[in-house]
């Protein structure tokens, strides 16, 4: 019962994301809500870190890994996903996170010299088949358009490869420890750009802005990260059935709390997604 709670308070907090940054959208720039959550979240979880836990600070050439991990994870990850919620819908950016595990699986092949399975190019070839036919009858709608795909498209191989690397890299320090400092990093990495692309005047402070960013660094950045860390601690590939929820999550939120519509074009697209998340992991699964 415990590992079940914790999976689905995962898949909960992890699909809220998209909504939270929509609902903080509406009174501030994207790189504003970007960067004052990352700070949020690296400074409250590197005091737990190393002032209540005490843990090592990184060495040597540990800085270094963090500091790519976090500009991919972080900075360029997160921050065009934030941006590119200003032209799609929440749903959608929801079922595209989705399809992180499809993605992940080709770029690893290459990474590792394996050959590409066909259940892999398969499922991914239905993930994007899936976001494609869900995003449909949004372009109709003012609700999603070409340039926020293809920024979202960028979020997506920007996460994949950061978690490529993480996972090819020999790491020593407490999994605590490291999130804490992507995220700070990935935060520092951001404030040229937010400064130099940000028209302050536009920003407005108040309790959506507010709720946004508390939201989307404490349940999210620090929440649902520790709850997927405990997941794949206790079953790497058991923890992967959560994410099948992330897209069904993420369009009841845009849906109830957004008023975003829900059609037959995103039943069927987000049964594509599945379907290819499954396809894809099948052989984990039935191991």
């Amino acid at each position: 019962m415990k590992n079940f709670l914790a999976g689905l308070f995962f898949a909960m907090l992890w699909a809220s994301a998209s909504a939270a940054t929509k609902i903080g959208l509406l009174s501030a720039q994207p790189f504003v809500i970007g960067t004052c959550r990352f700070f949020l979240a690296g400074i409250l979880m590197m005091v737990y870190s190393h002032l209540v836990k005490k843990n090592p600070l990184p060495k040597a050439k540990e800085w270094k890994q963090i500091a790519i991990y976090g500009f991919l994870n972080v900075t360029v990850y997160l921050g065009c996903f934030v941006v590119a919620l200003k032209y799609v819908s929440a749903g959608i950016g929801s079922l595209a996170v989705a399809t992180n595990p499809l993605i992940i699986s080709i770029l690893s092949a290459f990474w590792l010299g394996r050959s590409v399975k066909r259940t892999e190019i398969l499922g991914l070839a239905l993930g994007i088949l899936g976001v494609a036919i869900a995003t449909y009858p949004l372009f109709q709608q003012s609700y999603a358009n070409v340039e926020g795909l293809l920024i979202l498209s960028a979020s997506m191989i920007a996460y994949s490869v950061g978690t490529v690397y993480y996972s090819a890299q020999e790491w020593h320090l407490p999994l605590f420890t490291i999130n804490a400092w992507q995220v700070l990093l990935g935060g520092i990495f951001l404030l040229p750009i937010t400064y130099y692309f940000t028209d302050w005047s536009q920003n407005v402070y108040d309790f959506n802005f507010s709720m946004s960013v508390l939201w989307l660094a404490i349940p999210v950045s620090i929440g649902a990260v520790q709850l997927w860390l405990y997941l794949l601690k206790i079953d790497p590939v058991k923890a992967s059935l959560w994410l099948f929820l992330n897209p069904i999550f993420g369009f009841i939120y845009a849906a109830v709390i957004l008023n975003e519509p829900i059609s037959s074009f995103t039943y069927i697209g987000t049964s594509f997604v599945i379907a290819g998340l499954y396809l894809a992991q099948r052989e984990k699964l039935n191991s």
